[in-house]
């Protein structure tokens, strides 16, 4: 199909040359031969007038023309993908659609266990592909690279529409043999403690410290992890704590041999949010997957409970 005398399908080549900065990875990943991406780049060049990807030692990098028009590109193709991938019914079980989730390993351990079991109780047959979290969710929603983000309020993009999965709430955890035992886990004690902390890729705070450094309440830091679910384990048989999140210390504390206090100071609640972009809000097969997504939510136990001891 031709736009203004232009093949639209070197848009999508296009698309992959300037995210993979490599004429060779984005024939692969179309599945061409690179004479035939490296000749879809030389017409690219010669209708825009512009040399679009050059070679910069041993890479090349994007003209400034070409990182102007990517933006816009992303646009039409997501706006054409969520055409396509919308159909009037969705069948899970006779569906071979393959889904991107962007969510922390947080999320991953307390609530996608229960989504997946909800997808067996189908026969769906479906695909899921997880990506790790990181600093940027919102960039990756916007190319149409995720399907769905999973992450806390504060990183929901005021461009795409979302919605409340659950609320969860903070906790002390420290090793039931340890100095921090059976203690009152009052402020001062809280701060005097050593601390093993997590720090999400590509982010100087997580939002537990963003919200501990807003009650004027201080740490004492000498261990730091890339791993919510990990957190736990690293504290025990230490004198450490760590400040994790209420359901995943309920799911891990009898394997840590853990036990959890109340905050010493009260936290508003992390509120974990799922959001899709918004030229897929009809779409069936993902309002599916969201609404699978949303009843194991609501199934998930209350951690707003007394600590586990």
């Amino acid at each position: 199909m031709r736009f203004k005398k232009l093949d639209l399908n070197l848009l999508v080549a296009l698309d992959h040359m300037i995210e993979l900065r490599s004429v060779s990875a984005a024939a692969d990943r179309m599945f061409m031969s690179q004479s035939a991406m490296s000749n879809a780049l030389t017409r690219l060049r010669d209708y825009f007038d512009d040399p679009l990807l050059v070679q910069v030692g041993r890479r090349m990098e994007v003209t400034p023309r070409a990182e102007a028009m990517r933006p816009a590109i992303r646009d039409i193709l997501v706006r054409i993908e969520a055409t396509i991938d919308a159909h009037p019914e969705f069948q899970p079980d006779q569906s071979t659609r393959t889904f991107n989730i962007l969510l922390s390993d947080y999320s991953m351990r307390v609530l996608m266990p229960s989504v997946f079991q909800r997808i067996a109780a189908q026969n769906a047959t479906i695909k899921i592909n997880l990506h790790a979290q990181t600093d940027l969710p919102q960039v990756l929603l916007e190319r149409g690279e995720i399907d769905l983000l999973i992450s806390p309020e504060i990183f929901m993009s005021d461009e795409h529409p979302s919605a409340l999965l659950y609320e969860d709430n903070y906790v002390v955890a420290a090793w039931k043999g340890g100095t921090y035992g059976d203690v009152d886990m009052d402020q001062a004690t809280f701060e005097t403690a050593s601390h093993a902390v997590m720090i999400p890729p590509g982010t100087v705070k997580s939002v537990e410290a963003s919200l501990l450094e807003k009650a004027g309440i201080k740490r004492n830091i000498d261990v730091q992890t890339f791993s919510f679910s990990v957190l736990p384990h690293l504290i025990t048989g230490t004198d450490r704590i760590a400040t994790i999140h209420g359901r995943l210390a309920r799911l891990i504390a009898p394997q840590a041999e853990l036990v959890t206090y109340p905050m010493p100071h009260i936290l508003p609640p992390l509120r974990q949010m799922i959001q899709w972009h918004a030229y897929r809000d009809n779409d069936p097969g993902l309002n599916w997957l969201k609404s699978t997504i949303e009843d194991a939510a609501v199934q998930l136990d209350d951690p707003f409970t007394k600590p586990i001891n």
